[in-house]
């Protein structure tokens, strides 16, 4: 996409990102609130779920490669919307900006439901209308920062970053320390099959790892993007990998599997059975509520930024291009949290059993993204478009069939229900892609009007 140079002038003016603010808005996004819940989620399944998580974290090291190698060739904003409509057409890109529009304003959901369970830990506000209460403060305070300007956006997800990390880190060696063998529960806990139980697990710890694909969404706003979009994504993805698998591990040895199982709060539980009690699990308990906020910080800049580079191509209504004095999509931020916020309500009013609902849809939701971006990159690699050979073209394609592998393997994992839900949503798109074109009075993909249209000129 080629920008004006209105937009370019609004965006030299408020600032890019460089590489160390890059990599803090792939770990600020990664590391929500949901890995402060999930090991209970994955507990459930069994110490299988380990393995799962292990699985899950070779696939996204190599979604974050993919999308290194799409950045710098196509250092365009928009990530996968701008990846597939490149390779495959208009209608392609249009669905991977719809899909992935679904996907920030419902995992934002989730990470709110989440940031609620540890402000509880202190609070202890269990009706529904006070969690609601909860929720909404979580979702419309980073809103109102989104809309200040891209660099307050930017110094907060490096300091919640930074803050959410020493924690998180602190568990993650020093958990390792009072494993305990008979914590960890059964190797298969559901009673069913290890290869359901391994892949529903991989569908839920794959929640975790949204947000690989952050910096290719924001890339106009990134300093020297076609080098720092691939640098930012791997180095975000392997701090991140790293700092699962062994925070993980020590939660899984140091809370009984039966209360892990039933944890609100697993974090604040590890670092009170370490310790026997006192300030550790309220230390712990804040910075999950410190971790929150950063992302979902970070996934209302995306939330809005998606659906603004596809606005500006004609694929999505042209409202989600305007842009504020500051430089902000300011309608989409708007759009996003207030479809967020509904969302939230839906958890604590609509359904049992909310959170891992919500996390399959979004999981499948955002699978279909993933999966464009790798076979765009794979559509690339096979055609006589590309510049590589040799080694590096087969190291290239072995990394992009584990990425393609392992999105179907998200997908078969996230179950009937939320492929049901979350293919339902994704065609509602297809009525506002035909709505567009028609604003454009265009048919079809070249934008032509059929002979035979009544107003065609000419007639």
């Amino acid at each position: 996409m080629i920008r004006d140079e209105a937009a370019e002038a609004i965006a030299e003016e408020h600032g890019k990102l460089g590489l160390p603010a890059a990599i803090s808005l792939i770990v600020g996004n990664i590391v929500g609130t949901g890995v402060f819940l999930l090991p209970a989620s994955l507990a459930a399944f069994g110490t299988i779920s380990i393995l799962a998580m292990a699985l899950v974290s070779i696939g996204a090291i190599a979604l974050a490669m993919v999308f290194g190698r799409l950045g710098a060739r196509l250092p365009t904003g928009g990530g996968p919307y701008a990846y597939a409509k490149d390779a495959f057409g208009e209608f392609p890109g249009f669905w991977n900006a719809w899909s992935f529009w679904l996907t920030a304003w419902i995992g934002n959901a989730a990470i709110a439901v989440v940031w609620v369970n540890y402000v509880n830990y202190f609070l202890n506000w269990r009706s529904p209308a006070a969690q609601i209460a909860l929720a909404l403060v979580a979702l419309w305070i980073p809103a109102l920062i989104n809309l200040s300007g891209v660099k307050n956006i930017g110094v907060f997800a490096l300091v919640t970053a930074v803050l959410k990390f020493i924690p998180l880190i602190f568990v993650a060696v020093v958990g390792l320390f009072f494993v305990q063998g008979g914590n960890f529960g059964p190797f298969v806990a559901t009673g069913g099959s290890w290869i359901a139980a391994l892949s529903t697990a991989g569908a839920l710890a794959l929640f975790i790892y949204s947000g690989v694909e952050s910096v290719t969404i924001v890339a106009e706003k990134v300093k020297d993007p076609a080098r720092n979009i691939g640098r930012a994504s791997v180095y975000g993805v392997l701090i991140c990998a790293a700092m699962y698998m062994l925070s993980t591990v020590a939660i899984f040895g140091t809370v009984p599997h039966d209360q892990l199982v039933k944890s609100t709060a697993p974090f604040a539980d590890a670092i009170n059975n370490m310790f026997g009690g006192g300030v550790g699990g309220g230390i712990m308990a804040a910075c999950a509520i410190v971790s929150g906020i950063g992302a979902i910080n970070g996934w209302t800049m995306l939330v809005a930024e998606m659906p603004m580079a596809a606005a500006r191509d004609g694929l999505f209504p042209s409202v989600f291009a305007k842009e504020s004095r500051r430089g902000v999509p300011w309608v989409g931020i708007v759009a996003g949290t207030a479809l967020t916020s509904l969302v939230a309500v839906y958890n604590y009013f609509g359904t049992e059993n909310g959170f891992n609902k919500i996390l399959l849809i979004a999981t499948f939701t955002t699978v279909i993204p993933y999966f464009f971006s790798a076979c765009a990159q794979l559509f690339w690699l096979v055609t006589g478009a590309r510049r590589v050979k040799g080694a590096r073209l087969g190291r290239d394609l072995a990394v992009t069939a584990v990425a393609i592998l392992f999105a179907f393997w998200m997908t078969y994992g996230a179950g009937t229900e939320a492929i049901f839900v979350g293919f339902l949503m994704l065609l509602a798109g297809i009525p506002v892609y035909i709505w567009t074109k028609a604003k454009r009075g265009e048919y079809g993909p070249g934008g032509e009007i059929p002979a035979s249209a009544p107003g065609r000129p000419g007639r």
